[in-house]
């Protein structure tokens, strides 16, 4: 009698991406919301100042521009870059021991990061992140208050250059004002899909 060969199912590594304001954060609190057991959201170390409803070590590690040095030349960092002329960087050990646990891991990181651990995580899942338009997009930084004129026309632009890169992507998910569910069911149908694939393979850091 043939030996039934069973699938393996490893746990993902989602990597949610886009402008500035589409949503990145919201979206991946409330799937860590919903699926507490299941997924994890991978907390980024940055050098700029936390906005007001920010929270040290949930929203970012808020950590200065000598810490985040020490960060890189420990190796701690999976990959950083510069944002708005602050420094961002992704923390290695927190995504081993998540995958270590068998929870999927998100990462919420901009354009450039996407690009950068594209290289260095080939199987994970590339999410772009948007608005249903620009309208919104605009409307959205300009209600968050945290910008001066110029900042906000910076991002403006910046997210402009950014949705020309949407190619570099796997899945493209809108998350238009009001509907953060249904951008919401169509990650983690992506990610369940994902698990059904016949070929996979763990992600190795």
């Amino acid at each position: 009698m043939t030996q039934l060969i069973n699938c393996p199912r490893y746990p993902q590594v989602i990597v949610i991406s886009g402008p500035s304001g589409v949503g990145k954060d919201t979206i991946a609190r409330h799937i860590i919301e919903l699926y507490p057991e299941d997924f994890y959201f991978v907390v980024t170390a940055t050098t700029r100042a936390p906005r007001d409803w920010e929270v040290h070590g949930v929203d970012y590690f808020f950590v200065t521009s000598d810490e985040f040095a020490r960060m890189i030349e420990g190796g701690e960092l999976l990959e950083h870059a510069i944002v708005y002329n602050d420094y961002r960087g992704v923390p290695k050990q927190q995504i081993r021991d998540a995958l270590a646990s068998g929870r999927h891991v998100i990462m919420r990181v901009d354009v450039q990061g996407a690009a950068t651990l594209r290289k260095l995580i080939p199987n994970a899942l590339f999410v772009f992140l948007t608005t249903g338009s620009e309208e919104e997009l605009v409307h959205r930084l300009r209600e968050r208050k945290s910008e001066t004129p110029e900042g906000l026309n910076l991002r403006i632009a910046t997210a402009r250059l950014e949705h020309q890169r949407i190619w570099e992507f796997d899945y493209c998910v809108i998350n238009p004002d009001s509907q953060q569910e249904r951008a919401v069911r169509e990650i983690l149908s992506i990610v369940e899909a994902a698990q059904c694939r016949v070929k996979q393979s763990p992600v190795v850091l």
